[in-house]
């Protein structure tokens, strides 16, 4: 149930810290907000909340910091909120061990979308049969992505639009996206290069869990995660 689910929103501007809690507590969520890094750190060492919300640009230690440091101790579910948009920052809200991102200024429910979505991806985990939604597990450190235990085996880029499109499951993400959020700067890539990875991609996947569509085209669009048996 949503009103069981505590989220933390991390925020230094209280205009937008006010509207993110009005409309999770209006979603039935239970929010709470601190506009300290380091504060938001001690709340969720006394006190963890399911989610957090973590804006980048903070007082007291910044949001990369702390979701960093948070990493070494928890694995709650980190959105982080930022008003840079250069492809290193996007790139490394996700490398410390964000599970999404947003882009200032945002929708208030598109946020709460995005929390919805990461938390029916977490309850993934429980043991389902092979018709249903597989168990999937994202290591970060490790670069490694395991479907009911089996590790695909992905190469880094690979790894990257994997865990870029299954961050928010049933979001079409344009090739644009794709190629700002999980390859580097200094890769040339094409449509056709994306493609062909989520070409690989599908492949290896289905080695492990064959018959079952989760990286689906849109026509003329890009690519969505969503597991269809």
């Amino acid at each position: 149930m949503t009103q069981e689910r505590k989220i933390l929103v991390v925020e230094d501007e209280p205009a937008i810290a006010d509207v993110l809690v009005e409309y999770l507590r209006h979603a039935g969520y239970s929010p709470s907000h601190v506009a300290d890094g380091r504060v938001a750190l001690d709340e969720i060492r006394r006190d963890p909340p399911d989610l957090v919300v973590l804006d980048i640009m903070l007082p007291g230690m910044d949001g990369t910091a702390v979701c960093r440091e948070l990493r070494r101790f928890s694995t709650i579910p980190v959105i982080m909120v930022t008003a840079r948009v250069e492809e290193i920052d996007r790139l490394l809200g996700l490398e410390v061990g964000a599970d999404d991102y947003i882009c200032k200024p945002f929708s208030p429910r598109e946020v709460v979308a995005r929390i919805t979505s990461l938390f029916r991806r977490m309850e993934w985990g429980n043991p389902v049969p092979a018709s249903g939604p597989a168990q999937l597990e994202i290591d970060d450190a490790g670069l490694r992505i395991c479907i009911n235990g089996n590790r695909l085996p992905l190469t880094p880029t690979e790894f990257r639009l994997m865990r870029l499109l299954a961050s928010s499951p049933g979001r079409i993400y344009t090739r644009a996206q794709i190629l700002d959020l999980a390859y580097h700067g200094d890769q040339d890539v094409s449509d056709r290069i994306i493609d062909s990875h989520v070409k690989n991609i599908r492949k290896k996947i289905s080695s492990v869990w064959p018959d079952v569509d989760v990286i689906h085209s849109v026509y003329g669009i890009g690519y969505r995660y969503e597991i269809v048996a």
